[in-house]
C-alpha cells in the first residue's frame, strides 16, 4: 500500500455545483479565529475589519482575495478557513446564497 487516498469526484445533489456556481459564498465576509491563523492563512490575504476583527481581504468586487478569479478555485484550498470548510456545496446556506445571486436550482 502506497499511502496514496484515492479521491472520487461526487457529484452534488440537484446539480449545484461549486464549478458551474457564480461562486456566491466566495463573497461573503469571512471572520478568521486563532485556529485558521495557525493554519496558515497567508498574512498577505486577511485584514482587519473596523470593529478589530480579522477577516479574509476582498477585492473590490467584494471577491475573496483567495478565489482564483481566472478558475475560480480556492488558491489555499488547503489552508482555507474553518467556516469555509464548514460551508458545504449544496447546503441549506449555499442553496439560499445562491437565490440571493438569483441562481435557481
Amino acid at each position: 500500500m502506497s499511502g496514496d487516498i484515492q479521491l472520487e469526484n461526487i457529484e452534488a445533489p440537484d446539480g449545484v455545483s461549486c464549478f458551474n456556481c457564480e461562486a456566491c459564498c466566495c463573497r461573503l465576509l469571512v471572520m478568521l479565529d486563532d485556529d485558521d491563523l495557525a493554519r496558515g492563512v497567508p498574512h498577505g490575504l486577511i485584514e482587519e475589519d473596523e470593529w478589530g476583527g480579522v477577516v479574509m481581504r476582498q477585492d473590490e468586487e467584494g471577491w475573496c482575495a483567495a478565489v482564483d478569479r481566472n478558475t475560480m478555485l480556492c488558491s489555499i484550498h488547503p489552508r482555507r478557513p474553518q467556516v469555509c470548510r464548514d460551508f458545504e456545496e449544496a447546503s441549506l446556506e449555499c442553496r439560499e446564497e445562491r437565490a440571493l445571486y438569483g441562481l435557481v436550482d
